[in-house]
């Protein structure tokens, strides 16, 4: 009788345990297939491929994302090249760290544990932490795919998400931020006697007579001589 045989050992205990080891060792290897597969480099694009991808680099503003880079670095106080081009851009911050950082400085606990992993299910998990922060503040339309960032196929959609996230900045957590401030609402407390004073009101297209009238016209009588 075989004793690394779970279903003939009659010792539960050491059953267990073999069980529990056969579990992790599957889990290990279920991590190092997703981590091959994401890191697996992927064919060139061509064609309407590659035509689609040019156009989306040429709406990439450089000069916008040093600036943004400079305000992620300024509100995080972590160190990293700020130079504004699409390659830098996605290289600081594709493993999500510094995406991470930026939420908890924005908004403290946002990100419960920045993952150091050199795995890239890890680096992705990371991206997946940070939008889940953005989009409490970001409209769905500004907010990127996790692909975009990690495997580089759109820095404008990553450059889109953070611009919205820095112009909302002073508004949402007291930051300085980048652009135009966001719109505040003005509004209005009425007391009790001004909303029953303006229930009384009568508009002037309610039967007043104080309004424009068909008064003066002539159209249709006789002229007079």
């Amino acid at each position: 009788m075989s004793k690394g045989v779970c279903r003939w050992s009659t010792d539960w205990h050491a059953c267990d345990l073999n069980r529990q080891f056969a579990l992790n060792e599957f889990d290990d290897i279920r991590k190092k297939k997703m981590s091959a597969f994401a890191s697996s480099d992927r064919a060139e694009k061509s064609g309407i491929a590659l035509e689609a991808q040019q156009k989306i680099y040429e709406k990439y503003d450089k000069n916008l994302a040093g600036e943004i880079l400079q305000w992620v670095q300024d509100v995080t106080g972590l160190s990293f090249d700020t130079q504004g081009d699409a390659d830098n851009f996605v290289k600081v911050f594709q493993d999500g760290s510094v995406l991470c950082n930026l939420a908890n400085a924005l908004k403290p606990g946002s990100v419960k544990k920045v993952n150091t992993s050199a795995m890239a299910f890890k680096k992705m998990e990371n991206i997946s932490f940070f939008l889940k922060f953005a989009e409490e503040f970001v409209q769905k339309s500004e907010l990127f795919q996790t692909v975009d960032l990690y495997e580089g196929q759109d820095p404008n959609a990553v450059l889109i998400c953070l611009a919205s996230l820095a112009r909302k900045s002073e508004k949402h957590f007291g930051r300085s931020g980048l652009g135009p401030k966001e719109a505040q609402g003005d509004r209005r407390e009425w007391t009790e006697e001004q909303l029953k004073a303006g229930q009384n009101v009568i508009g002037l297209q309610m039967g007043s007579n104080k309004g424009a009238t068909a008064s003066g016209l002539n159209m249709g009588n006789t002229r007079h001589m």
